[in-house]
């Protein structure tokens, strides 16, 4: 074997844990391998993240100059969509993402191979004909793939998954979508942007079904008032498929509903990319597909130096990018001996870019009162807020709070409340207290004023958010100005 094959930490997949692992381990003095069968930036940079925040800004430019005309007299409108232009700018986003990060790979000193790889044995990775070797550890972080329908085969024109979709070459005239998590709502809502007829099925009785109730209730009311069908608590029966497009039965309150489209998107989930790798046969603890740490603070498999990061590993993992860019980290610092930091998945953001934005940490009101213990919930209205009425999406700031203690949940819908979640956060991570933050200073007019009023309410200090009696019992709610 020649010495160019062997590493101290060879990675299985280049996606957002695998290259956060690969750098940050080569940062630290490690001689690293990066494999990857097909793009560099895994799902997030070239099927998944990038690509669909580029096209829900193009949508948010629709939506602007709409609202411009409708609302602010901006004699302006918007004729059509160019999609081979649209889609372009997209690529080129996603191009110049993936060109950096393989240059900063380069310039770190990793090892980047091309190829389907398989874990020979705890130390030995093959790839094709190349057996290389770790000498440290290997991490797998192998990624995941759409969940196509059961019983459907995706032909990419009438049956569709995350990935056909981002191919398409125009914009449907109508589509259904079914399952309403991040992915099915953000579809939804950009192709309702660019004139698409949606129909978006969940079988839960809320949308975005694993946040806070109110978050799905209040973005089902917006994504109605946009013009989208919301069918929830329903079930897909059947799906027929012809030259003219799709139809759809679906059972709903008692009754079938036939929704006739150009197309059917599954977004009912994902599934971990772990089989013919290799893995169980070392000993690398398998479950539904999943790798199973047997140390979650360290993400260390049973297999001593085989680590796991990413979409492969179970909950309480998020299968969130940038949950897998902590992940990676913590794995190389690991191995390289240095010092790493606590890590508690109940302080990462969860984020859906629809329009409204939706934004969340930590525990949802009905997982805090199922835990126990007494709590407070507030939530202050963006309108209450003068930036909010501006923006004129309407949503709330809501938070859930031990009472006598710390924050447990803050839950957004909203504008741009992609951006507040960082604030949420903090708050969660650093354990602070409604009264720790209603001792800051929100700048104003901005919408993050509407996290310090709903924690300063919190705190009895009440500023700009009224106070009215619902069922007996004094409740926050509204705001003046």
């Amino acid at each position: 074997m020649e010495s160019k094959d062997a590493f101290d930490l060879i990675v299985l997949g280049a996606g957002t844990g695998g290259y956060s692992a690969a750098l940050r381990g080569a940062e630290l003095g490690l001689s690293v391998g990066l494999i990857e069968r097909a793009e560099i930036g895994g799902t997030c940079l070239n099927r998944g993240c990038i690509p669909t925040k580029a096209l829900l800004h193009a949508a948010e430019l629709v939506e602007g100059t709409r609202e411009g005309a409708e609302r602010w007299g901006i004699r302006a409108t918007v004729e059509g969509i160019d999609y081979a232009t649209l889609a372009a700018a997209r690529d080129d986003v996603v191009a110049k993402n993936v060109n950096g990060l393989t240059g900063h790979l380069r310039s770190e000193g990793v090892t980047m191979v091309q190829g389907d790889a398989r874990l020979a044995s705890p130390r030995e990775v093959v790839v094709g004909d190349r057996r290389l070797t770790a000498t440290r550890a290997v991490v797998l972080a192998t990624g995941s793939a759409p969940v196509p329908f059961p019983g459907l085969s995706v032909d990419g024109l009438r049956i569709l998954t995350s990935d056909e979709a981002l191919k398409l070459d125009h914009v449907p005239a109508s589509a259904v979508v079914v399952g309403a998590g991040s992915v099915g709502v953000e579809f939804a809502s950009l192709w309702n942007s660019f004139g698409t007829h949606v129909t978006l099925v969940e079988a839960l009785p809320s949308l975005l079904p694993t946040e806070d109730a109110d978050l799905g209730r209040e973005l089902a009311r917006a994504l109605k008032r946009k013009g989208i069908d919301v069918m929830t608590a329903a079930r897909v029966v059947d799906v027929t498929t012809s030259d003219g497009g799709v139809r759809v039965s679906v059972e709903s309150g008692g009754q079938t509903h036939e929704v006739n489209a150009e197309l059917f998107l599954s977004a009912i989930g994902r599934r971990a990319v772990t089989e013919e790798r290799g893995f169980a046969d070392v000993g690398v603890k398998i479950d539904h597909g999943y790798v199973v740490p047997a140390n979650w603070d360290t993400l260390e498999t049973d297999v001593a130096g085989v680590y796991a990061v990413g979409d492969i590993l179970p909950p309480p993992s998020l299968a969130l990018a940038h949950a897998s860019f902590a992940e990676g980290l913590r794995v190389a610092e690991h191995v390289a001996g240095a010092n790493h930091y606590p890590f508690d998945y109940s302080w990462v953001p969860r984020v859906t870019y629809s329009s409204p934005e939706v934004a969340a940490v930590g525990l949802t009101e009905a997982q805090a009162r199922a835990a126990g213990g007494e709590i407070v919930v507030n939530r202050m209205p963006f309108n209450g807020v003068a930036r909010g009425l501006m923006l004129g999406q309407g949503g709330f700031a809501k938070v859930v709070a031990e009472k006598g203690g710390e924050v447990l949940g803050i839950h957004l819908i909203g504008a741009h409340v992609s951006e507040l979640a960082a604030e949420a956060m903090l708050i969660r991570g650093w354990g602070a207290w409604p009264d720790d933050v209603a001792y800051l200073i929100h700048p104003h007019p901005t919408l993050s004023e509407a996290i310090g009023e709903a924690h300063l309410t919190l705190a009895g200090r009440r500023l700009h958010q009224v106070v009215v009696k619902q069922a007996g019992a004094p409740q926050p709610a509204g705001a003046a100005r």
